[in-house]
């Protein structure tokens, strides 16, 4: 087991000799592939290679191990997130489009979940991305501490919404029915056990919940918990900075 701050960004360039016939970029994206459909325990340089219809050994040209390439794959898809520059668009905006292009990028590659904060995240597209994100609080008048502390507050919503979804979705998949199918055979449960705990039957029955999109509750969900986190944290810029040009 590496430790942590023993990082593939960190560490000298893997000196090259002859003619290796694959690319840094193309094992990685194909890493990324096999990531998507399998999780990160499906992954190994075996398997890897025999999908590149290559050698284990022709890997070793570019990536040392596999955590090196998971820490590659990981650098990879965070570059699809955007983060706007600060004078773009104001502040909330900004900040809502960043988290929910990370909550879509988590949706797209669930594996990367369960590597956040498993090894150093200081990949070039994390850094950029950073940078943005930095800049952006920074026009709208955060800093010191309480950047960090508003981007963090941002990133835990955004990953504990992902990391539910992701479960569910598995769990609906590993089952072979739709949610809805899923709910519809949970539906007599909820109704006998419904007198027994009066306040929530009645809220399932008047809220129409039952009958919304899973999706779709899912991304109100999201929308709804990002707006009221965005409008605590504007009443308290506004209090403790004054600054409201950037609102």
């Amino acid at each position: 087991m590496p430790e942590f701050t023993d990082s593939v960004w960190t560490r000298p360039a893997r000196p090259r000799t002859g003619q290796p016939t694959l690319s840094r970029e193309q094992i990685v994206r194909a890493a990324i592939e096999l990531l998507d459909a399998e999780g990160a325990a499906g992954l190994s340089m075996r398997r890897l290679g025999a999908r590149l219809g290559s050698g284990a050994t022709s890997l070793y040209w570019h990536v040392a191990n596999k955590d090196d390439l998971l820490e590659l794959a990981v650098d990879q898809v965070m570059g699809e997130i955007y983060v706007p520059e600060p004078g773009d668009t104001p502040w909330r905006v900004g900040v809502s489009v960043m988290a929910d292009g990370m909550r879509a990028m988590l949706l797209r590659h669930t594996w990367v979940i369960g590597l956040l904060g498993v090894r150093p995240t200081i990949g070039p597209n994390v850094m950029r991305m950073g940078n943005r994100s930095v800049a952006l609080l920074l026009a709208a008048g955060f800093t010191g501490p309480a950047l960090s502390h508003v981007h963090s507050l941002i990133t835990a919503h955004v990953i504990g919404a992902a990391t539910t979804e992701a479960a569910v979705a598995a769990a609906v998949q590993r089952a072979g029915q739709s949610a809805a199918e899923i709910r519809e055979q949970l539906e007599p449960f909820m109704e006998k056990t419904a007198g027994d705990y009066p306040d929530y039957a009645r809220w399932r029955q008047e809220s129409g919940v039952t009958e919304m999109d899973p999706d779709q509750v899912w991304d109100q969900s999201f929308a709804f918990g990002l707006e009221r986190i965005l409008d605590g944290l504007e009443l308290w810029r506004v209090n403790n900075i004054g600054d409201t040009s950037a609102a």
